[in-house]
């Protein structure tokens, strides 16, 4: 049952054991300053326990606090939190699972931070970001490679750059976001200049380490960056080296739009981004947004839309998820429901510096994980 979903892809020079991937969802399990905690080590170990083939860790900044989403943000711009790096890496690994650090700068959607950055002064809930100057957007392009670098030390197979969810490789690339005359702004060949740019240092950096994208097809806005480009730009990345895209759909300013809303509730809802990007690129694509059950993920492979699933909430909810759709016991999962109110109860949780539990666990499991945050 389910052949091609169950079955084996490389990656570069990594072969993972089958199409299932853990894509990177921010909890706020992190201790604050950003730090890895032991509540984090024992959800990336639940995580990497379930069968997947590889997990892909939530967002680690590479400019603290100017790039940090929030105080409970992961750190890759120092040193000092190598250590807590590579016993996140090795608790991935030492459950049978290749082990990715997504790494970031939130740029606009800064909350670390009084005065966010961005490439054009664009108001941001209720904030105006300051434009980057040049000899700046050369330090941030820096910071990537020294975090990419970091990752690679710690012992990560994998790095992954974060195009995607509005953060600021996607604000350079927005016509929507970025309204620079330079260099860096106008015609999709000089917007996409900044991520061509982080992408050519990372891989300088990290020689031969296999280097992931997220990417953000569509923001789902009216003056966004949308599909026409997002697959040249997509053509771009292909080209100039990169190992895998990560496909995604909206951003922060579109996610809680009404008919955003209800399009995250049906099943694999961002899968024809996904297709719309396969067709254009010749490395593997993973496809994430609610793939509930082994049938639907299996044929999307089999039908060629996507090479690998990215479950985020999906296995959150339920850890034994890809055991249960192996064996045949898909009765049993504990489902992430489309009809959580606000967007999501446990997004409403971050939203609000909280860090997350499922309100679809058991009670024991709710009661259990409230404790570690007491």
């Amino acid at each position: 049952m389910y052949d091609h979903l169950f079955s084996g892809i490389t990656i570069k020079d990594l072969t993972l054991k089958n199409r299932l991937t853990m894509a990177p969802l921010y909890l706020g399990y992190a201790e604050e300053g950003g730090t890895v905690s032991n509540q984090l080590l024992a959800h990336y170990r639940l995580m990497a326990s379930s069968g997947v083939a590889m997990v892909v860790v939530e967002n680690a900044t590479v400019d603290h606090p100017d790039g940090s989403g929030s105080n409970r943000t992961l750190r890759a711009d120092t040193d000092e939190n190598l250590d807590g790096l590579k016993q996140l890496a090795a608790t991935i690994k030492q459950e049978g699972a290749l082990a990715c650090l997504q790494i970031n700068h939130a740029g606009r959607f800064a909350h670390a931070t009084q005065e966010p950055l961005a490439p054009s002064g664009v108001k941001t809930f209720g904030r105006i970001p300051r434009t980057l100057e040049h000899g700046e957007i050369d330090r941030i392009i820096e910071k990537y490679a020294g975090a990419a670098a970091r990752v690679k030390s710690a012992g990560f197979d994998m790095v992954e750059l974060h195009g995607g969810t509005g953060y600021l490789l996607s604000q350079f690339l927005s016509p929507r976001t970025n309204h620079r005359t330079d260099k860096y702004g106008g015609v999709l060949e000089n917007r996409r200049r900044f991520a061509l740019a982080v992408l050519a240092r990372v891989k300088e950096t990290v020689d031969a380490f296999p280097v992931g994208y997220r990417f953000l097809a569509d923001e789902w806005l009216p003056d966004g960056f949308k599909l026409e480009e997002s697959r040249q730009f997509a053509k771009n990345l292909d080209q100039a080296g990169i190992d895998y895209i990560s496909v995604m759909g909206g951003t922060y300013e579109s996610f809680f739009l009404p008919e955003i809303v209800e399009k995250s509730k049906l099943e694999g809802y961002m899968l024809n981004l996904a297709a719309e990007i396969r067709g254009e690129i010749d490395v593997p694509v993973i496809a994430a947004g609610r793939f509930a059950t082994g049938a639907f993920s299996d044929q999307a492979i089999s039908q060629g839309k996507t090479d690998l699933i990215g479950l985020a909430r999906v296995l959150w909810a339920d850890p034994e998820w890809p055991k249960k759709v192996r064996d045949g016991r898909e009765a049993d999962i504990i489902h992430c429901k489309p009809d959580c109110p606000d967007g999501g109860a446990c997004m409403q949780m971050v939203m609000k510096g909280r860090p997350a539990i499922c309100v679809e666990w058991p009670k024991e499991k709710m009661k259990e994980w409230k404790g570690k945050f007491d």
